[in-house]
């Protein structure tokens, strides 16, 4: 298994990251690099916090993580080293703004989606405390109709007992 330099392996990722976002077969078939080397080296960035997009090449496909990662780089930027982070990337700077709203909006429904499972967990407790007192019923009734077939089985030898004495 070949080991690569540092740097010859960021200068392969460049050409898979944006601005460029080169397939990871063509990249492979010109570096010499096969292709599960590609996308181990893409996923570690991934988990490393680089923005890097998805399967696809549009910008539109790029992971919630990944464009969570450029709404965090890009929050202190001024608008005009907003733009070029984003040419650098390969985006453009209504995208970054539109992704930073929607990180705002998920942000703002929070209070909502807890209410919302408060009252999920309040349905749930009083289900569970009406399957309760149907299963105390139920076994009430089980218990009963076994006592029955106890006394009902005693009675029958008790009657067939006393033919035979006669």
């Amino acid at each position: 298994m070949p080991r690569y330099s540092d740097e010859r392996r960021e200068a392969i990722l460049k050409k898979l990251l944006p601005p460029q976002n080169r397939s990871v077969p063509d990249v492979a078939r010109e570096e010499g690099v096969s292709e599960q080397t590609l996308y181990n080296w893409r996923k570690q960035c991934r988990s490393e916090g680089v923005p890097v997009p998805g399967h696809r090449s549009k910008t539109d496909s790029w992971s919630a993580e990944a464009r969570f990662a450029v709404v965090v780089e890009t929050a202190s930027l001024s608008e005009a080293e907003l733009s070029q982070y984003c040419r650098e990337k390969g985006l453009y700077p209504e995208q970054v703004r539109e992704w930073k709203a929607a990180c705002i909006a998920g942000a703002a429904t929070h209070p909502l989606q807890e209410q919302k499972e408060k009252q999920q967990r309040k349905a749930d407790r009083k289900r569970i405390r009406q399957l309760e007192r149907e299963l105390h019923r139920k076994d009430k009734a089980l218990a009963e109709t076994a006592a029955l077939l106890v006394l009902r089985k005693k009675l029958q030898a008790l009657y067939d007992g006393e033919d035979e004495d006669n």
